[in-house]
């Protein structure tokens, strides 16, 4: 896998066309005025786990002995369970917060999720030898993740809830590809082992 790959992988699952609609209503009690504040501070935070999962998840696999095949599998279920969602929304939505949003859940798990660190620690854990170029794709995709968020509100008010819903099923869809691909590849190495 190349940069690029890795990078549209990531964005992908990222979804931030399909974050908008949640980054907007976890935003309502805030006041209008510190909404951007918010979001920037909310970006930084994941970025931050992002890195630390890039550069520590192969250790944290090392201190419990997991292999290769076990992050492979794990990661392509995490996955596909979370493009199923994307996919086929739940009929209710969380009650709505009163409070703005700390870390959860705008930072983890919509941005910084347990699919995009299971994809970092798969790369990293494949590939140790590019790891900078893990490193640019995820740079990278935070980057577009943090543009299109920060410009949620207005973005919210083109798409409208359908359109919304349609870009995230959308990627749910690839997501379900990507998924059922990493479940593969992990069962073909166990096999193989």
């Amino acid at each position: 896998m190349d940069t690029l790959s890795a990078t549209l992988l990531l964005l992908t699952i990222m979804d931030p066309l399909g974050n908008v609609a949640t980054f907007v209503s976890g935003l309502r009690p805030v006041p209008p005025g510190r909404r951007l504040r918010v979001i920037a501070r909310e970006l930084v935070f994941a970025l931050a786990i992002l890195l630390a999962f890039l550069f520590l998840g192969t250790r944290l696999l090392g201190l419990l002995h997991l292999k290769q095949e076990a992050l492979f599998i794990s990661g392509g279920v995490v996955l596909f369970l979370i493009a199923l969602k994307m996919i086929f929304p739940p009929g209710h939505r969380d009650e709505e917060q009163l409070q703005e949003p700390f870390i959860v859940p705008l930072a983890t798990p919509m941005v910084a999720g347990p699919s995009v660190l299971a994809t970092l620690l798969v790369l990293v854990s494949t590939y140790p030898d590019q790891f900078w170029q893990w490193f640019i794709a995820l740079c990278t995709a935070w980057g577009i993740t943090a543009a299109v968020l920060l410009c949620a509100p207005a973005i919210a008010r083109v798409l409208k809830e359908r359109g919304a819903l349609a870009v995230e099923r959308l990627m749910g869809m690839l997501l379900v590809m990507v998924a059922v691909q990493m479940f593969l590849n992990g069962l073909e190495h166990y096999l193989k082992s």
